[in-house]
Formats: structure tokens, C-alpha cells, sequence
């Protein structure tokens, strides 16, 4: 098997090895890696269909109210974290503070605060799943603990030692069971950490949580160490092991990069340490791993593949252990599922994945092995379902292991291998296009700029695919030229990899051989090195092409380009058994034949949730591939699907959580085609709604009517009505487009302190339903918010207000039915 799928690197003089023993445990599937600071900025922000399938175990976030930052506090997200299935929230106590670094007014201002805190956490109706942390960074903070003078250190050690056991006292004075985490460092520092235990068991006020932060490149080298340390002051002092979470982890350059992430995830989840990634740039994208409002990136995708791993994690060795930049990965062994999987990522070129000790009572005597890629999409970058580069049957060897050769590797993507019993039949060989890529900094530059990559430029560098970025051309003569060269004659699929740092979408030319030149369109982003993606078909010839992009209004930075054969509309196969389940679904393996997992049979009681993908808001083809009928539900419609039969559904740009019930049905796969159609929705501009209020029409170039709703909100009489007519009673989607730029800088230099804006959207006589919309990076940038709602059949109304605060700009909507008979 040799999986490939891009334009091959150059090799190494031979492969790298990366061994996994499966007889080896580590324990339980831990999944303590998966969190984030202020990953959440609002409710809705990101949205539930992406954050439910992660299944993330803590999130760090502000205290209520606290004025650190203007979202993220923790009361206001903790529906939305619970309800989709979270662990618990830690409150960064100090961050009730406006200033950073933090203002100092003592002791005596903290307490009051942290009187309140407490007791408005012990309230909530999930107090026991929030824990405290009174102090964030205290070796910087407050009490400058790293000075190198021992009198010094000592003293300001003292003072620290003094503060934390009042505020200690004081936590558990007003709720006696309350979890406290500490000492919170920016880095692991053994003289104070020796220090701290042993005073803190002195006198009784040890956290039931340790933390530290790891947020250095060099912590992918040194972390092990400092757990072993910690572990063995422990011991020295006879504490019995406490819970540890890295509560900040990873540079900027690592977020969103799924070979980076595995590196880090890989040395937590083997250690069963919590952690959770950095806040490095703006709230409610899972600290880069989320585009827009339910849109998956890349690293989204390399953590749904670790919220599937399932039984014990088990032994992996890369090629240098504890080595920045490298192969690393993990792996679980699920003997009750009877499945084995590996992620692995970091470095380019060719890799032997030694699976060893496969059990035959668990596996036989063939393994069905399937072999998958999340690539680097950028920060603010769509990723569709992950590309299946192979699928095949092996033979387990005489000694208990399987070789899966893997080809071609790219350092900033992750792979996964999923290996499970082999079957009769034969695996379906998964259609791989031909693909290229092409960095700019190896473009023909006219103008503009070459700078260093981001990510060389310390801890606040950003990612790039390779040393350098093409910086924003000036002038109109301003180009950047591409030679590309391509296999054959037909359509290609363009991805372009930018930043636009515009305030408004801006635009280049793109000209194919100097000729015919198409407008395109860059949404704003965050900054130009906050990478999204852009994709677009191109017509190509077989040979060799120059692809200008030239300027034309904007700024506007370029990474890569992305080229690849266009082999049909867009289409994924979801295997069931690897979908999430509830109930005591079994699994039959003996067909490999499809997408070779088996099947996963449903009976009463039991459920399968699917995550599907979608390019854009439309209609899409779904077919469930099972031997009898399975009852289907999407956004609340719940439908009876026909064994192979195609359904026409409607699904909302990014992912879709698609449940799957049965009678009794032994299911294969969900499969996924089409680009979103929206033959069939019905569209209402800006300007078809009835203002009240104060609320007003405005031009606006971007909107698809080219107007918008502005100045909505702020009043109980201010609204817009949009008189919709349904064809049918049912299920609808109701797609709002819309756009704002709120924000309020609390004066950090690395965060971005962006607002959300929310809208309250009355459906006929239905009660109103909050919405919340998150910040589009420009007023004139629109994006989409999906929510069902239910229509009867004829004409109603569609209304939004905000009685308390400014609503979005408004430039429509859409309606179309979840389910739409073809």
C-alpha cells in the first residue's frame, strides 16, 4: 500500500520509523488535550455542531464580568459548553482585571473580588464542574518570582506563599468543596514548585489541580522532564499524584496546524495530563481551530480524530523522542470495538508505521487498514472531510505486526490509520486526485515584498507552509507569478492561502498565461498573516501554466497555491463504525468491502452521529449505505431513509451532526455528495423587509442584494420583518446573512478583543429565539448563520430586533426545507 496523493518530496535515503505497540498499555483513553483558553467568547460562538463531536474535557475562561478581555466570561458560556457535552471550566480568577500585565492595587482589593466570584460560581446550577485558579502567571504577575537573587526570590516567594494561602482560605471558607488550581506559572520552574508543595502541604492548602504553562517550541522537548520532576517532588514529599493541566499550551505558529498539534497532544494524552492551547488571538474559534461560526480548519479535524480514539492509549515510539519539529504521534486499541488507530504528523517525507503485538484474537489473521490526511488550511481556512489516501487489506506477519508504508508526507499535516479486522470482499480503492502545491516565496515577484516567515518571528510569529510570505503588492503593476505544471487537460480545483488585512474584501486578478483576467475575492481576515482560504476552478491545459495574481484593491498577503484535479462534485464516505455512538451498537466485520470498516449494527436504543461536511449552505445528496431502512435526523427533522436510497437535505455551510437509528440495520457508511445547491431555497433581500425603529436601508457593495438592514436594535421598536411565503408546512432552515466589526481593545498586544452582536428572531407567533453572531472582521464582510426554525404553510413573518443592544448589519435571508423529495 503506498499512500500517496501530492507531488512527491524529495525522499530520505530511507524511511522514518514510527513503531506502535499495541500490547503495550498506557491507560485509558484520557482525550485531556483537547482544550482552550477562552475557546468560547460567547454562547453560540463557536456554534454547537463543532464543538460537540470534540468532546473537550476543560476550557479556561474569565471570571463573570471580569475585564480582561470583553467576552469569554465563564458563567455566560457555560450552557454552551455543558450542553455539548463538556468537562468542567476553570476561572482564570485574576483576569477580573482590565490591565495587562494585571494592575496591582494589593491584597486587599483581590479579596472582594474573589468573594464574589466564588460565590457566583458556587450558584450556578454546575458549580462542581468549575474549578478556580487564583493567580495567572505569578512568576511575571504581581510577585516576580524568577529573579535569579536567592534573597529576593525568597522574599517575593514569601509574600506569593502568604497571598495564595489567604485567598486559599478564603475560596473554601465561602464554598468548603470548591477545586483550587495552582501555582499557574508561565513556564515549569522546579526551585518554586519544590517550594510551593511543601509549604502548601504544610499548611493545608494544597491545589487539587497543578498548573503550569507550556508555551515555548522547546516544551515539545522538555515537557516530559518537567512532568517527571513534578512527579518526583511529589513523591519526595508523599503527596499522592494530583490532577495536572497545562491550562496555556503551544506557540501561535503551532494553533490550527494539525502536524504541530499532534506533537503537543501526543506527549500530553501519553503523560494523562489535561491542557488546554493558548489564547493568542481572538475568542471563539477554539484558539484557531475553528473558521467563522461552525466551519472546520484543518486542526479541527485533527481533534475530532482524537475525540474518536476509544479503550487504552497504547505505546508509540517515534524516530527522536522529545524532539521539536519532529514524527510523533499516538495511538489507541479499542479491543471491545476491535479497532486499532494512529495519528501521527511533524515531518515531511516517507514513513513505516510498525504496528506491533496486533492481538489475533482481536484482529485475525488480515487487518483492514484506511489511511487519511488533515492538511494545514489555515488559520481561518475551510477543511473538508479529511482526504482517505488508502485503503487495504494486510497480512498480519508471523511475529504479531503490520507495516503501513506511508509516502509523500507533508510536515504540517497529521494522518490517521485505522485498522480494523479484514473481512471478505475488498476495500473500495478511494479516488485520489493529482494535487501540487506551490509556496509563494518561490513565485516571480513583481513588487511588494519577501519577509521571513511569521513563525520564525517568536512566539507571536504566525504559521506559514514555508520560509517566507509573499507580502501585499502596491501597485497596479504588482504581480506575483506562479509556473505550475499540470498532467492533463480539464478542471482544477484553486485553493489560495492569504491574508487581507483590508477592512473590507479585497480583490486581485488572476490571469492564466497572461490572458482572460478573473476578479477574485478575498474576505477580510484577522491580519495578512491570519491565513484563509480562497477557492475558486480553473480551466488548464495539460503542461505548463503561469497563474498571475496581480493587484487590484486591497492588501492583500499570498502563502501557497493549492492545484487539483477537479474528479467530480465534492463527496466524502462517513464509516459508521468510527461514528460517535450511544447505546450498545456491535460491530460486523465480516465485509470489508465499501469503505472496509465493517458495518456498525443499530437496534433499538442505539444511535450513530455522523459529523458531514459542507462546502456552503445547500442542498446536498446523502445516502445511507445499510441493509435495511434507518431513521434519520438533521437540524430536527427526523425522516425514514431507505437502504441506499439518495436524500436531498439541506446542510449548513461547515459541519452537520447527522444521527443515524434503526430497528435493526447493519450500517456501512453515510455518504455525502454535492457542492450545496441552492435550487429550491428562497431568498428575501434587505430590501423586501419593513423597518421600524429607527432601522434603516443602506447601500452596501457586499450584501447579495446589494443593501442591508443597519442601525437595527437599541430599542423595543426597533425592528426588521421579512414577509416570507412557505410552500409546505415542516422543518426550514433559516440562513441569516450578515455582518459587523464590533470590538473593544483592552490594549494587548496579541489579542484581538472582537464582540459578538446578538438579535432576537421571531418566527410568526413563535416565542423569540436569541441569536448570536459573531464579528465578520469588517462591516462589509457577510457570513451565514444557520438556524432551524418551523413554518407553516403560506405566509408568516421573519422578524429581528434587540431591545438592549445593536444587532448586525442585516444583508438577508435565506429559507429552504431540511428535507426536499428530489
Amino acid at each position: 500500500m503506498d499512500v500517496t496523493g501530492h507531488t512527491p518530496l524529495p525522499p530520505e535515503a530511507a524511511p522514518q520509523r514510527l513503531t506502535v505497540d499495541l500490547a503495550v498499555s498506557e491507560g485509558p483513553v484520557l482525550l485531556g488535550a483537547n482544550g482552550a483558553l477562552y475557546g468560547i467568547g460567547d454562547d453560540g460562538v463557536p456554534g454547537d455542531a463543532v464543538l460537540a463531536p470534540l468532546k473537550i474535557t476543560s476550557i479556561t475562561q474569565k471570571p463573570e464580568g471580569g475585564a480582561q478581555h470583553p467576552n469569554g466570561d465563564a458563567l455566560s458560556v457555560a450552557g454552551s459548553f455543558f450542553r455539548n457535552g463538556g468537562g468542567e471550566i476553570n476561572v482564570m480568577m485574576q483576569d477580573v482585571y482590565a490591565e495587562w500585565p494585571y494592575e496591582n492595587p494589593g491584597i486587599d482589593d483581590y479579596l472582594p473580588k474573589v468573594d464574589r466570584i466564588v460565590k457566583e460560581v458556587a450558584a450556578h446550577p454546575h458549580g462542581d464542574r468549575f474549578v478556580h485558579i487564583p493567580f495567572n502567571e505569578p512568576d511575571c504577575i504581581w510577585y516576580d518570582l524568577g529573579v535569579p537573587d536567592r534573597a529576593r526570590y525568597e522574599a517575593n516567594r514569601d509574600r506569593f506563599f502568604q497571598d495564595w494561602r489567604t485567598v486559599y482560605r478564603r475560596i473554601r471558607s465561602l464554598a468548603p468543596d470548591a477545586r483550587i488550581a495552582g501555582p499557574n506559572e508561565t513556564g515549569y520552574h522546579t526551585r518554586l514548585m519544590s517550594d510551593f508543595l511543601a509549604f502548601a502541604q504544610r499548611e493545608n492548602v494544597l491545589p487539587q489541580v497543578v498548573t503550569w504553562h507550556e508555551l515555548g517550541p522547546n516544551s515539545l522537548r522538555d515537557f516530559q522532564s518537567h512532568h517527571d520532576d513534578y512527579r518526583a517532588i511529589e513523591r519526595r514529599l508523599g503527596i499522592a499524584p494530583l490532577r495536572i493541566s497545562i491550562d496555556e499550551y503551544a506557540n501561535r505558529r503551532d494553533l490550527s496546524v494539525p502536524g504541530q498539534l499532534v506533537q503537543w497532544v501526543s506527549m500530553f494524552e501519553r503523560n494523562k495530563v489535561y491542557a488546554n492551547q493558548a489564547y493568542w488571538d481572538a475568542a471563539g474559534n477554539l484558539d484557531g481551530n475553528v473558521v467563522r461560526t461552525n466551519i472546520p480548519n484543518g486542526g479541527w479535524w485533527f481533534f475530532r480524530w482524537y475525540a474518536g480514539l476509544t479503550g487504552d492509549t497504547v505505546r508509540v515510539t517515534p524516530p527522536r523522542p522529545h524532539t521539536v519539529d519532529t514524527l510523533q504521534g499516538l495511538a489507541s486499541l479499542d479491543a471491545s470495538r476491535r479497532q486499532a488507530q494512529v495519528l501521527l504528523g511533524g515531518s515531511d517525507g516517507d514513513v513505516d508505521v510498525v504496528v506491533c503485538g496486533v492481538p489475533r484474537a482481536v484482529f485475525g489473521r488480515t487487518v483492514a487498514a484506511t489511511v487519511a490526511e488533515a492538511a494545514w488550511s489555515g488559520y481561518e481556512g475551510q477543511h473538508a472531510a479529511p482526504r482517505v489516501l488508502a485503503r487495504a487489506l494486510l497480512e498480519v506477519a508471523a511475529d504479531g505486526s503490520v507495516t503501513v508504508p506511508l509516502r509523500g508526507g507533508h510536515r504540517m499535516s497529521a494522518y490517521r490509520i485505522v485498522l480494523t479486522p479484514g473481512g471478505e470482499g475488498t476495500p473500495s480503492a478511494p479516488a485520489v486526485p493529482w494535487s501540487a502545491s506551490y509556496s509563494a516565496e518561490d513565485a516571480a515577484i513583481t513588487g511588494g515584498r519577501v519577509p521571513a516567515r511569521e513563525a520564525d518571528a517568536g512566539p507571536g510569529g504566525y504559521a506559514t507552509s514555508g520560509t517566507k510570505t509573499a507580502g501585499s503588492p502596491g501597485t497596479a503593476a504588482d504581480r506575483v507569478d506562479f509556473t505550475v505544471t499540470v498532467p492533463a487537460d480539464g478542471r482544477y480545483d484553486l485553493a489560495i492561502l492569504y491574508g487581507n488585512r483590508s477592512g473590507a474584501p479585497a480583490t486581485q486578478r488572476l490571469l492564466v498565461d497572461g490572458a482572460d483576467p478573473v476578479t477574485v475575492t478575498y474576505p477580510s481576515t484577522q491580519n495578512l498573516a491570519y491565513r484563509a482560504k480562497r477557492d475558486l476552478g480553473v480551466e488548464l491545459s495539460a503542461g505548463a501554466h503561469v497563474l498571475t495574481l496581480a493587484e487590484d484593491d486591497g492588501e492583500v498577503s499570498l502563502d501557497r497555491l493549492d492545484l487539483t484535479a477537479r474528479t467530480g462534485p465534492p463527496s466524502a464516505s462517513y464509516e459508521a463504525t468510527l461514528a460517535d455512538i450511544d447505546g450498545s451498537p456491535s460491530y460486523d466485520y465480516s465485509s470489508s468491502a465499501g469503505v472496509g470498516t465493517g458495518a456498525l449494527v443499530l437496534r433499538d436504543g442505539d444511535r450513530a452521529v455522523f459529523d458531514v461536511y459542507a462546502p456552503r449552505d445547500g442542498y446536498c445528496t446523502v445516502v445511507p449505505r445499510a441493509s435495511a431502512a434507518v431513521r434519520l435526523t438533521l437540524h430536527g427533522e427526523r425522516l425514514t431513509a431507505a437502504p441506499d436510497r439518495p436524500l436531498r437535505l439541506y446542510l449548513v455551510a461547515g459541519n452537520n451532526r447527522v444521527a443515524l437509528t434503526a430497528r435493526h440495520a447493519a450500517v456501512r457508511s453515510l455518504d455525502v455528495s454535492g457542492a450545496g445547491s441552492t435550487d429550491g431555497t428562497l431568498s428575501y433581500a434587505a430590501a423586501s423587509a419593513t423597518l421600524t425603529g429607527g432601522a434603516k436601508l443602506v447601500d452596501s457593495a457586499h450584501a447579495f442584494g446589494g443593501s442591508c438592514v443597519d442601525d437595527l436594535g437599541d430599542s423595543p421598536a426597533s425592528a426588521a420583518e421579512f414577509r416570507v411565503h412557505a410552500p409546505e408546512t415542516g422543518r426550514y432552515m433559516l440562513v441569516v446573512h450578515y455582518a459587523h466589526d464590533d470590538r473593544r481593545d483592552n490594549g494587548h498586544a496579541y489579542n484581538t478583543d472582537i464582540l459578538s452582536r446578538t438579535a432576537d428572531v421571531t418566527v410568526g407567533a413563535d416565542a423569540p429565539r436569541r441569536l448570536t453572531f459573531k464579528n465578520t472582521w469588517s462591516r462589509e464582510d457577510y457570513w451565514t448563520l444557520g438556524v432551524p426554525v418551523d413554518l407553516r404553510k403560506g405566509t408568516s413573518s421573519v422578524t429581528f430586533r434587540n431591545a438592549t443592544g445593536r444587532a448586525p448589519r442585516i444583508g438577508g435571508i435565506e429559507l429552504a426545507r431540511v428535507f426536499r423529495p428530489s
